[in-house]
């Protein structure tokens, strides 16, 4: 056999061991906050553009310089990031611990499913914004593309496992949200409290075993 069939040989099987590969990054999502234009002009001033700090992995989507406060019936969190672009309704994110700093108590759902949900008070120097719904907890969910969630059998809303692998920490997660979307880019998002559980690491990958 030739240097260069070999070489085929070689590539042809890395090939084959990528296009198995069904696996994804897992990235730690902390609290943050999606405004509405109104409110974002309520607490920073009429027009006001949000100004990007960086990328985030989904495309188009950025967080911003600006930092606003939380405030709940018991406590407050500081310097929360704003993601943006701004979005039809604001929208809360927390977890569950956070939960118990502000005094409330939030439902899990998917983004933007707010109906229902409680409302929290927001804050940047004098101005303040109340919101009558909006704080939840996000379900934990993996955002794919088409491609992606063909090649792992996998269809938009179906409800999955997904098992990460980490030192001593390895565990499976269960009622997972599968939304796919050809604006999406493959990634799976949890909350720090989740993260603490999986003793979450940068670059951590996971993968969907089907219920």
């Amino acid at each position: 056999m030739s240097i260069e069939q070999l070489v085929n040989k070689v590539v042809e099987k890395l090939e084959k061991e990528l296009a198995l590969d069904t696996s994804f990054e897992v990235e730690a999502s902390g609290r943050h906050v999606h405004l509405s234009q109104k409110d974002l002009d309520a607490l920073f001033g009429p027009g006001y553009q949000l100004t990007k700090a960086k990328d985030l992995s989904q495309p188009g989507q950025y967080a911003a310089e600006e930092r606003i406060t939380i405030l709940g019936p018991k406590g407050a969190l500081h310097n929360v990031v704003i993601l943006g672009p701004v979005r039809k309704e604001s929208q809360v994110e927390i977890s569950a611990t956070d939960g118990l700093t502000l005094g409330t108590k939030a439902p899990i759902r998917e983004s933007g499913d707010i109906e229902g949900t409680p409302g929290i008070i927001l804050a940047k120097g004098t101005n303040s914004v109340s919101l009558d719904k909006g704080l939840i907890v996000a379900k934990r969910h993996v955002h794919m593309t088409p491609e992606d969630a063909k090649k792992a059998g996998v269809e938009n809303h179906e409800i999955v496992q997904v098992k990460v692998e980490s030192d001593g920490r390895s565990l499976i997660f269960d009622d997972v949200v599968i939304r796919v979307s050809p604006q999406f880019a493959t990634y799976m998002h949890i909350d720090y409290d989740e993260a603490n559980a999986c003793g979450f690491k940068k670059g951590m990958r996971g993968q969907i075993i089907k219920k």
